[in-house]
């Protein structure tokens, strides 16, 4: 009879899905991939899942299908700004080069891309990387023919002559480069603009913090692993690219990841240190028309996840 009843119990018991986290292909979000791959993530508990471009990332998670995702701080404005309910629990990191502007041979400055065409993903930072390159030249957007192509179609959009020239990031920049193309501008000249972040939805905040605990966990693990064994990392990963294991290593000149500690630091505080960087992006966001209102920090982030990591001591 306890047999039965305890087999009644075990069959009334919720199965809780594992939280989904959703990215695109880019360098600085590779950490989780080798968490996963390397099982450092428990997949009861995480499931990542790799989308084709940001555009599709925003759209799951705009759609209801991912619990969290990674992003940059601009798409992230441009999400809560729209209503998604989403809060940053983490800085991942900067980028240093790793987000640039390539264009044809022949174009040796942003200033002779005034008339030409210019291939961008219907995305924030791609927004703000070209409006900075414009502002650089002394030109507006009104200048250029921009044409809206998701990244994955940059090179073959330049080879065609469909673009002169495409905002575009890394591992994808490097292609292009290889291909013959010139970067004319890139976010070393944006310090502290482009960063990516790791975002949840507030209901999954809210009603299971443990996932998002583990989601954490498993990115600093995997950003260990990553630092500790780069070669091994890098031959791992780069099968997911059309780079070399030397190549990919050589990419990652572009960004620079954020330590626990140092992520702990930009989310605490009366206003968060993040929230300055917010602002300045935010201003940057309004002045193109992409950004409606100012965000209020308090519906922006929650450091929460990150102080129960650091208390736990599971982050390095």
């Amino acid at each position: 009879m306890a047999a039965m009843l305890l087999s009644l119990a075990a069959c009334g018991e919720s199965v809780v899905p594992p939280i989904t986290v959703g990215m695109n292909p880019w360098v600085g979000y590779d950490p989780l991939v080798l968490a996963r791959d390397r099982g450092l993530a428990d997949a009861k508990q995480l499931r990542v899942v790799e989308l084709a471009s940001a555009s599709e990332t925003l759209r799951h998670l705009r759609n209801g299908l991912l619990d969290a995702a990674t992003l940059t701080l601009d798409e992230t404005l441009r999400l809560v700004d729209s209503g998604v309910p989403v809060r940053i629990v983490a800085v991942l990191d900067e980028s240093t080069g790793g987000d640039a502007v390539l264009a044809a041979p022949r174009i040796t400055s942003a200033a002779q891309l005034k008339g030409e065409f210019v291939a961008v993903e219907d995305s924030a930072v791609g927004a703000l990387l070209l409006q900075r390159t414009l502002q650089k030249a002394g030109l507006t957007r009104a200048d250029v023919k921009v044409t809206n192509i998701e990244v994955a179609r940059h090179l073959e959009a330049l080879l065609s002559g469909q673009a002169a020239a495409a905002v575009t990031y890394e591992p994808l920049a490097g292609a292009i480069e290889a291909a013959g193309f010139r970067r004319i501008f890139d976010s070393r000249e944006l310090p502290g603009e482009i960063l990516d972040v790791l975002v949840v939805r507030t209901d999954v905040l809210e009603q299971r913090p443990e996932a998002v605990d583990a989601l954490l966990r498993a990115w600093y693990a995997g950003l260990d692993l990553f630092t500790r064994d780069l070669p091994g990392a890098a031959e791992l990963l780069s099968r997911g690219t059309d780079l070399s294991p030397a190549a990919y290593q050589a990419v990652l000149g572009g960004l620079a990841f954020q330590s626990a500690g140092a992520c702990a630091q930009e989310l605490q505080g009366d206003p968060p240190p993040l929230v300055e960087k917010a602002l300045i992006v935010a201003g940057a966001l309004q002045s193109i028309g992409l950004l409606q209102r100012t965000p209020r920090w308090q519906e922006l982030i929650d450091g929460a996840p990150m102080q129960r990591l650091q208390a736990g001591g599971k982050a390095p």
